[in-house]
């Protein structure tokens, strides 16, 4: 695990909000000017050299998380500060050597690259836009064989690759500038089972061999394992639980993460007798959210306080481990509050720490 004596990335209060057009419908029930809340109010920090593992289902705000703090999209509210300094506070020359230090790699190995480019083009691209000086075609071919593919590849199309070969070219491409971070877009969710762990092994490999810092986006709670120090769950967005990565899988303290849990192959004896419940319900619309805990339209443990009151993230469980929910307080009110009609199973006593 990462010591964490150096925060090359720090987020905070981070939001993203998209406006959109009001239908027939919206005007007549006066549901005007709603924007889409993608991002609501982020914080998290992820040190050099380790990895964050961002999780949640789909259309969480995840994704948008990571082109917001690299300044893909402009943010709405909330500051990003890469190794101390302010994203918006950057003039031209420190954006640029900003954008050659953090790198992304999309999780689409079919779309992210230029069809009408070779792999070499791909490659080397970011160092034309740079203005590298060198023999990009030699760092081309370097990279290449890093990643796990043949120099001799070097002039072949996307189109002459599989799924696995086009992102490792993807890889490639992030690595060109020598990057110090990388947000990783689900970078194996597109890929087969067996293509996947290869790949997760070459980002490990990768990340010990140049002290990359990782930020991984994925919906799959079992490749974050693999791979993260530290995690941070995601629910119509906003962070609900982080923690470290063991203390998250060994000991869930949101219901959120319990649930998502329940999706995760037991491949350990231990893990057997865990409670499986399906996560009911869908995704509530990002543009009208729940009013107070947003997850409490679909939490088997809601109360009338859930839905009234917006819970902070406290201190629970292990040592860095917090959760956003009212469960961890032993004396707070939800305990004497009603359960709310689907809630089958808040008729539990307090069993948290009895942090006030």
């Amino acid at each position: 695990m990462t010591e964490r004596d150096h925060e090359l990335l720090d987020v905070s209060e981070l939001r993203k909000y998209y406006a959109t057009d009001d239908s027939l419908l919206d005007r007549l029930l006066g549901r005007s000017n709603q924007s889409v809340k993608a991002v609501d109010g982020v914080s998290f920090s992820v040190a050099e050299g380790e990895t964050l593992g961002l999780v949640g289902e789909s259309g969480c705000g995840k994704s948008t998380t990571g082109e917001t703090l690299l300044n893909l999209t402009e943010p709405t509210d909330g500051a990003v500060w890469f190794d101390g300094q302010r994203l918006t506070e950057m003039d031209g020359a420190s954006l640029s050597r900003f954008r050659e230090r953090a790198q992304i790699v999309f999780q689409d190995p079919f779309s992210s690259l230029d069809p009408r480019m070779t792999a070499g083009e791909i490659i080397t691209e970011p160092l034309v836009i740079h203005d590298r000086e060198g023999d990009n075609r030699e760092r081309a071919k370097e990279l290449l064989d890093r990643v796990g593919l043949s120099p001799g590849q070097i002039d072949r199309y996307p189109s002459e690759f599989s799924g696995g070969q086009r992102q490792r070219i993807g890889i490639a491409r992030a690595l060109a500038l020598d990057p110090e971070v990388i947000v990783l877009d689900e970078p194996v969710s597109a890929l087969d089972v067996s293509v996947q762990a290869q790949v997760l092994n070459l980002l490990d490999d990768l990340q010990a061999e140049f002290d990359l810092t990782y930020l991984f986006i994925a919906h799959d709670l079992s490749v974050v394992r693999h791979i993260s120090d530290r995690v941070a769950v995601m629910y119509l967005g906003e962070i609900v639980e982080r923690g470290p990565v063991e203390s998250i899988f060994e000991n869930p303290q949101h219901p959120y993460t319990q649930k998502l849990l329940e999706s995760v192959p037991r491949a350990e004896t231990g893990e057997r007798g865990r409670r499986v419940d399906a996560l009911r319900g869908d995704v509530p619309s990002p543009r009208s959210p729940p009013s107070g805990c947003r997850f409490h339209t679909r939490c088997p443990y809601a109360r009338e306080a859930c839905r009234e009151e917006s819970p902070e993230s406290v201190e629970t469980g292990d040592e860095g481990q917090q959760a956003a929910c009212f469960r961890a307080v032993d004396t707070h009110p939800y305990w004497r509050s009603v359960p709310l009609d689907h809630a089958d199973a808040a008729d539990e006593e307090p069993t948290a720490s009895g942090d006030d």
